[in-house]
């Protein structure tokens, strides 16, 4: 059997080549940015220009990170706070979906219940501290309902919005047909909102660290939102850089893996 080789344009892989090149641009700019802020940091520290005992440094902070290790109490807290958050993430992602399909599938619920999911919203969700300790102890899994409630009402408000989004036209189309609701659903409804799930995921991201940095500086004794508290509360500034940077590379590394996703649902399509 003859293999068929795909032959590239000249247009075409001209343009694949400014775009590799634009690509490895944009990586060297951002690597440069963040190498030039961490050895500007250091400096200015060494020089006194920023106090030391309240920004921290680079340095002090490698040692933190070193002590912490050498006590094996780092990945714990690691592990405990990325646990917390990838499961209320989930969580409320998977359920806000299954929500926004419901409030879609029902028009007359949708229109009673948006004013109070709106309202929802607006609700300072710390204020709810006390009674979620009360109703689910103080563990984890009131920082998981925490990152959840966080992040819930959002991911049911951005769905909903792309569900009912979608092209009038075909809606049209479809109902002329004599389709039924479930098969627009998962036809037409589901397939046009993957760009707003992605979108969703991004936001998600943000949402669900929040979440659970939240309640953990309300109940834990462990985990990166424990080790800020601590650290504020003993004046151990340099434990909390530490924390809050490495806050700062989880949330990026699954802001990748969405980036990642999306990807793949995108090639999929």
């Amino acid at each position: 059997m003859k293999r068929k080789y795909k032959i590239l344009s000249f247009e075409r892989r001209k343009y694949l080549k400014n775009q590799k090149i634009k690509t490895t641009l944009i990586w060297s700019v951002r690597i440069f940015l963040l190498v030039f802020f961490i050895f500007a940091w250091e400096f200015l520290a060494k020089i006194n220009v920023i106090d030391s005992f309240l920004f921290s440094s680079p340095s002090r902070v490698i040692k933190t990170v070193i002590d912490l290790q050498s006590q094996n109490e780092l990945l714990k807290h690691i592990f405990t706070t990325l646990w917390e958050t990838v499961v209320g993430f989930l969580i409320a992602t998977i359920l806000g979906t299954l929500i926004a399909l419901l409030l879609w599938l029902f028009e007359h619920a949708r229109m009673v219940l948006e004013p109070y999911i709106v309202i929802l919203n607006a609700l300072p969700k710390i204020a709810l501290g006390p009674i979620i300790i009360i109703a689910f102890g103080a563990g984890q899994k009131s920082i998981i309902f925490m990152t959840v409630l966080v992040t819930i009402i959002v991911t049911i408000i951005s769905m909903l919005t792309g569900f009912l989004q979608t092209d009038k036209g075909k809606l049209f189309l479809l109902h002329s047909m004599g389709a039924s609701k479930m098969q627009i659903l998962t036809k037409l409804i589901i397939p046009n909102s993957l760009p707003t799930l992605i979108s969703t995921l991004k936001v998600n991201v943000g949402l669900s660290w929040i979440g659970s940095i939240m309640g953990e500086y309300i109940v834990s004794r462990q985990g990166l939102g424990y080790l800020i508290v601590y650290g504020g509360q003993v004046l151990k500034l340099d434990l909390v850089m530490m924390s809050t940077l490495i806050l700062c590379v989880l949330a990026g590394l699954m802001y990748a893996f969405v980036a990642l996703l999306e990807k793949l649902l995108t090639k999929w399509q």
